[in-house]
């Protein structure tokens, strides 16, 4: 099939790949070119495991293509899948649909013969009708139909989850617009769960589940606060819970707080469009607003570690919002440093990928190193905020000379507790026990 996708984010570019590598003419569409140019020029613009391989493959073949052109993108495209930005308003959180709307608007110009128009954004529902109701008064005589199609892609493990989906959701009014879907996914038959449902019902499937995991992820960072004061270890819990096959084991990780471009997003849009339809969603209510209190909280249990030093100096490891990607929008990491930086602490940090999307965010107004260690020189606490893998093998003896007191506030639980203390560090981690600070 011949496909276009406008949008080269963290959804467009990874499918773009994925298709291409499944067989199809693939041209991604960008009116940004500080995303094409590098593109054409086989130059990746994000970090996912395994896509750079995949993309320079199915680029020199030739069924991977970049474009700033619409036109060109979508004359005589089989679907014309639209991946671009849906922000959060930021007064009433719901989803900004101003990119949505303009791709909708500009592509209709140059739909020829028969075309599948399918969102992969993260769509209000109700979307799809509104998509149709632009394309048809733009090109009366357009011959398509607005499937919704929603991604399901880990930010860290975009192609993974690509080539091995849990379920494929299609949200189609017609018959043909299914079958357009069934030949795209061609490869998958037999192998992954495709459902089919109603349109409206793939774009509100999106929000459930990712509200849904957003409240498991607050829930456990609940028990965790319980495990500390109660002396249990949340470990230990959360193995017991997953062990119940109506609860499961995922997500029971806990940590400084959910965050990315995804859970922050969509739970506040579900609020949102709960209340345009008089629906009170007081489970997803609650975990926005705890969510918020605990990047707080966290800022606050890091000063804590060194409340007894007029200036303390933070080494911070991890800034991206999750290891395996260099993305830093809505990252805990970045909210938690925030306050502290407005507060003038010195802090020196270091991620493996994030570095310069941090940079953005935060300019000179913190220091940045080259690796863990240079980060941790005359450091008063060592702070982990990512889960990258890496920080799992941390050289504690080496961190010990460079540091100027021996303290960890392990916000991942990335460092083994009684590893810190053998060292002789202070070691405060996530629903465990806290050790006397040296």
């Amino acid at each position: 099939m011949k496909v276009a996708i406008i949008g080269t984010g963290y959804v467009g570019l990874p499918t773009g790949v994925g298709l291409a590598e499944l067989g199809h003419n693939v041209v991604c569409i960008d009116r940004e070119e500080s995303k094409i140019t590098p593109l054409k020029e086989g130059k990746i613009t994000l970090f996912e495991e395994g896509l750079e391989e995949l993309f320079q493959k199915n680029r020199q073949s030739g069924r991977l293509q970049f474009t700033m052109n619409m036109k060109e993108g979508v004359e005589s495209a089989d679907l014309v899948i639209i991946a671009v930005g849906t922000p959060p308003h930021p007064v009433t959180k719901e989803a900004d649909m101003k990119y949505i709307h303009a791709a909708a608007t500009e592509l209709a110009d140059y739909l020829t013969g028969y075309t599948v128009i399918a969102t992969k954004s993260t769509v209000p529902v109700g979307t799809g009708d509104d998509i149709e109701t632009l394309i048809s008064k733009k090109n009366p005589k357009a011959d398509f139909d607005v499937v919704s199609l929603p991604e399901f892609l880990r930010e860290g493990f975009a192609v993974h989850d690509f080539f091995h989906p849990d379920r494929i959701v299609v949200g189609a009014n017609t018959e043909r617009a299914k079958e357009a879907i069934k030949e795209l996914y061609k490869p998958f038959r037999g192998k992954t769960n495709m459902l089919f449902v109603k349109r409206r019902s793939s774009e509100t499937i999106k929000y459930a589940s990712n509200a849904f995991l957003a409240l498991k992820i607050h829930y456990i960072n609940e028990m965790a606060n319980f495990c500390e004061k109660a002396g249990a270890d949340i470990y230990e819990v959360a193995k017991g819970m997953g062990a119940d096959s109506r609860i499961g084991d995922k997500f029971l990780n806990p940590g400084p707080g959910y965050g990315g471009s995804c859970f922050p997003k969509d739970t506040n849009a579900m609020a949102f469009m709960g209340r345009m339809n008089g629906v009170t969603m007081n489970l997803i209510e609650c975990a926005i607003n705890g969510n918020d209190q605990r990047k707080k909280d966290m800022a606050k249990r890091i000063m804590d570690a060194v409340k007894d030093i007029k200036k303390p100096r933070l080494a911070v490891l991890g800034l991206a919002f999750k290891g395996g990607t260099d993305d830093c929008r809505e990252s805990p990491a970045i909210q938690i440093l925030e306050p502290l930086v407005e507060d003038k602490v010195q802090i020196t940090a270091f991620d493996p990928k994030a570095m310069d999307n941090a940079k953005k965010i935060f300019g000179n107004k913190i220091a940045y190193a080259k690796d863990e260690y240079e980060a941790a020189k005359g450091a008063d606490v060592l702070v982990i905020l990512t889960e990258w893998n890496r920080f799992k093998k941390l050289d504690l003896e080496k961190l010990g000379k460079l540091m100027q007191h021996k303290r960890i506030v392990d916000l991942r639980n990335a460092v083994r507790p009684e590893d810190a203390e053998k060292a002789g560090f202070s070691y405060e981690g996530i629903g465990v026990c806290r050790s006397e600070s040296k």
